[in-house]
This record gives structure tokens, sequence and C-alpha cells, in this order.
């Protein structure tokens, strides 16, 4: 056998090992969980909550916490987290919203915190929409906004292309997972490796409620400019949001980040009559400038 074709033979090999593994190991990269006992009990200063769990058609339980507004609620956030953790750390965003007079309900994925059940792209997408289905039970959906996270902002992507909230709201999301495991691993079959992944570009494109992104422009891990790509998606219902030195985990530590919220979340959309603008109004070229 000639020395470059053993050569080649020993390089697919190792391509092939590599991609059976990250194939079956990918769950273990992509989700970080925090297990807790089932009769941990959540506690948070100044908050007023309710633990709810909601048993799946495969016999899976989702664990989800209710944080509820002091005065009357103007509505309730559907809050989807990041792929780190659990409720008990996340919770403590629910005041970002409750201050505003708005409940917030926060659920675990499965495996994370008290959920249980086998996890799968199919299988939280409709343990989501089962939550989703509960909360219309008790709100109207022009009184739901859904705010995804992260690793929640493709999921909620999903949900508001389904549904009708009256928001939806992505917190540094990604164009799609492919593409941003893509950044790590580019010479890599992940179209075919990858087990979620959550092509939030795709669900965009049918969301018909308002949109907003929201993106640190220092964001090491998923990119400010995928979310300029993914605001021209539905671009005419769609507002993009630039937390300038933002990072991918401390948007919160600025203030206009709570800024932009406060008017996403209070401010009315104003419709524009685009005939009272310059639009339409066309510039002159030299060839037709008057001659002096």
């Amino acid at each position: 056998m000639p020395h470059w074709l053993s050569i080649l033979i020993i390089i697919l090999v190792i391509y092939i090992s590599i991609s059976v593994a990250l194939y079956y190991l990918q769950d273990y990269l992509l989700f970080k969980p925090e297990k807790l006992d089932k009769d941990f009990q959540f506690a948070y200063e100044n908050q007023d909550t309710k633990e709810y769990y909601m048993e799946t058609r495969d016999g899976a339980k989702i664990n989800g916490l209710l944080f509820k507004s002091k005065n009357q609620p103007k509505g309730i956030v559907l809050y989807l987290k990041g792929n780190s953790k659990s409720i008990k750390g996340w919770g403590k965003f629910a005041v970002d919203f409750t201050r505003h007079d708005y409940s917030v309900f926060m659920v675990d994925y499965r495996g994370f915190g008290k959920s249980t059940g086998r996890r799968s792209q199919k299988a939280i997408k409709r343990d989501l929409q089962e939550v989703y289905n509960k909360l219309k039970e008790r709100t109207p959906e022009e009184h739901i906004i859904l705010y995804g996270r992260s690793l929640g902002s493709g999921f909620a992507a999903k949900l508001a292309s389904i549904n009708n909230p009256r928001l939806l709201i992505l917190d540094a999301p990604y164009y799609s997972l492919t593409k941003v495991t893509g950044r790590y691993m580019p010479f890599m079959p992940l179209s075919l490796l990858m087990k979620y992944p959550l092509p939030t570009y795709k669900w965009l494109k049918y969301v018909q409620c308002p949109i907003h992104i929201i993106h640190g422009t220092h964001d090491k891990l998923i990119p400010y400019k995928s979310s300029i790509k993914l605001s021209q998606v539905n671009a005419k219902r769609t507002k993009l949001h630039t937390v300038i030195g933002g990072g991918h985990k401390n948007l919160n530590n600025f203030e206009s980040y709570h800024s932009m919220l406060d008017d996403i979340l209070n401010t009315e959309p104003k419709s524009i009559d685009l005939e009272t603008t310059s639009i339409n109004v066309i510039h002159s070229s030299k060839k037709n400038k008057a001659k002096a």
C-alpha cells in the first residue's frame, strides 16, 4: 500500500472518529445543567413565587416557577433561559420584568433543575408549546411576551412562529446553533451531526408579532453580527438594540440594557405617516443640476 494512501486512511479514520464522538457527546458539550433535589425550596428576596410541575405525554416532569407581579399584572413573560445552571440561579433576572408589573414564568428544560425526561430538540419544543398552552388558559396571547436568552432564543423564536404572542424578545441570539458551533469546528459536517441545529433564522420568517433583538458588541461566544443578520430576516417587524461594550453574560450590568427593556415593555409602537417624511425624496444627480 502506498505511503500516501496509508496516511489518507489514518486521517479519514480520525475524522470519522471525531464525527462519531461529536454526535454522541454533543449533549454534554452543549448543555451544562444544574440538578436540584425534588425537595429543594426556591427562595428569592422580595419576590413572590409559586412552583409548578407539568407532566408531559411521555411521562417527563417539567418544573417551572412563577414570579408574581406585586401589582395587577400587565401580562406575563415566558422566560426561556440559557444552556447552563437551573432556574435557581436564573430567577434573579425576573425582577427586570416584575418591576414593570409583568409576571414571569421560568422553566427548566429536561434534565435541568427538577425537570426530568430524555432531552431532544423535538421534546423541548413540544414541552415549551405545552407550557405556552397552559399560560394561554389564564392569560390572553396579546398579554404574553416571549423572552429567549442565548440558547433559549431559538426556542422562543420557534414558539413565536406558531403562536401569536404580544412580543418576541431575543437576548444574545444565534443565527443557528449549527453556525455557532461551526466557528469552532469549521471542517466538520455539522449539518449532518447536530442534534440541536436550532435554525432561529428559519423560524423568524413566520413571526407575526414585533421582534426585539438585544445584543452586546463584545459578545465573544455569539458574535454581534449574528443579530445583525437575524434583524434582516423579518426586517419590517424587527428592531435591533445594541448594548455597546456588552458581552454574552453581563448585559444586565449595563444601564443601557435596562433602558432598552423599559422602552420595549412600556412604549406602545406608533405608526408613522411616511408621506410626511423624506422617504420618497429624490436627490438630484449632477447632470440635472441647474447651470450657474
